[in-house]
């Protein structure tokens, strides 16, 4: 039965596990397609490296042009991670005429219209489907289970790090730099786990989702982005006192002439199906105009769900290269066409989650509110916790009904010089999602 060639550029945790899924289920595939795909060289930096599984020393190169120049290979598979040399080794690979799989959301994410295009130009296929969720098929989702839809919204927990280190604050009642080291003990959070935490990992996701659904790319330094290094388990208890939960959520929002696309964490009803989205998982929640609500959940990283997707594009490029099977839409097509305004996150309006490190004495209170009522900020709820030590700060939290994110700013910084106020406030936002 004939072979396809396959070059694979990295055999690090993802890499590893693409190798043992082709070697376990070759069979199963080679029934399903009629063809056998097989991984005939890999670019490494240490052939003699002490692998976790037995390959072939044959097998490995140091010089990707062994890769682009070999005949054989039609397909390349990149998953080295970061930008350089990543893009490099794509865009030849395009240009050769080689179909290419990537589950690299950095260099799609930043360079994502010249790699697309540069598909586009050479009607080569590229498949993504591993850059974003792991084993989630997201990217199908969108390409061609809602390719008659108007994407109107996505909402999503996209990287399990942050969400398993929220689930633990809140469940084992534990703080934020003890979550994190029992993530990394179990191997939910590399060992630098900044990217995660900071929610930039978010953001290449996000912007990747977004320019897929509107058609207009945008890049992660485009998206407005915190992180969770910041949140402090009070915040976590208080949100639940008042029938919410704190997630770290990824929007992608279509209005008529401009977008949202933001990373932050944000207080969400209890009672929404996102909220009950525990540990290490990760979940879809996408509007379109005919479909209504589709909740897509599952594994958002790990060797496995994420080497199935890898294979799942490795098949599709199977297809399109030796059976002329064209994808309904490879890329976005609009790209030099359609441009959307990111809306400006001042301009954007939210309800709000305020907790005030305030003084224990007479007229706290009203001071602060007199604040907000000058830039046109409502409360709709107030909790104060009287102190439990002499000269203690007492927390008081309030809720907001809607109010603009400038106007906001303004007052936090004006309350935030007030005597009476000992701590920088705590900040969240609050969707009421339906």
């Amino acid at each position: 039965m004939k072979e396809v060639k396959i070059g694979l550029l990295g055999f690090g945790t993802v890499g590893t596990g693409v190798y043992e899924l082709l070697e376990k289920n070759r069979e199963v595939i080679k029934e399903r397609i009629g063809l056998v795909p097989v991984i005939k060289r890999i670019l490494v930096r240490d052939p003699k490296k002490i692998r976790s599984i037995s390959v072939s020393p044959e097998i490995f190169t140091t010089s990707f042009e062994d890769i682009l120049e070999d005949p054989e290979i039609s397909i390349v598979c990149e998953l080295m991670g970061g930008i350089t040399p990543a893009k490099e080794y794509v865009l030849k690979a395009l240009q050769k005429g080689k179909e290419v799989v990537t589950a690299n959301k950095a260099i799609l994410a930043e360079y994502g219209d010249e790699i697309w295009g540069e598909a586009l130009k050479r009607q080569r296929f590229l498949g993504f489907e591993a850059s974003v969720g792991g084993g989630i098929p997201i990217i199908k989702t969108l390409r061609e289970a809602l390719i008659g839809n108007q994407i109107r919204s996505i909402v999503g927990i996209v990287n399990g790090t942050t969400n398993y280190i929220l689930t633990k604050m809140l469940e084992e009642k534990t703080d934020f730099k003890e979550a994190l080291r029992e993530a990394q003990k179990k191997g939910y959070a590399e060992a630098d786990p900044t990217l995660d935490i900071n929610g930039m990992d978010a953001a290449h996701k996000i912007a990747i989702l977004a320019s897929l659904a509107f058609g207009s790319f945008i890049k992660a330094s485009q998206v407005y982005v915190e992180g969770i290094e910041n949140i402090d388990l009070i915040d976590l208890n208080f949100a639940k006192n008042f029938g919410y939960v704190i997630k770290l959520l990824a929007f992608a929002i279509k209005h008529k002439n401009h977008i949202e696309v933001r990373v932050h964490p944000t207080l969400i009803p209890e009672n929404h199906v996102l909220a009950s989205i525990r540990l290490n998982y990760n979940a879809f929640y996408v509007t379109g105009d005919f479909v209504g609500d589709v909740l897509l959940y599952g594994l958002g990283a790990g060797k496995e769900p994420t080497a199935s997707a890898v294979v799942s594009d490795l098949i599709t490029a199977i297809e399109f290269s030796f059976f002329k099977k064209k994808p309904f839409i490879k890329y976005p097509l609009t790209f030099d066409k359609k441009r959307y305004k990111i809306k400006p996150m001042e301009d954007v309006e939210f309800k709000y989650y305020f907790r005030f490190s305030a003084v224990d004495k007479p007229g706290v209170l009203s001071k602060i509110s007199g604040v907000l009522g000058k830039y046109n900020i409502s409360i709709s709820s107030v909790v104060q916790i009287g102190r439990q030590k002499k000269k203690q700060a007492v927390p008081i939290v309030m809720l907001t009904h809607e109010a603009k994110e400038r106007n906001v700013l303004k007052a936090l910084q004006e309350i935030d010089s007030l005597e009476v106020v000992s701590a920088p406030t705590k900040k969240y936002r609050i969707m009421d999602l339906t």
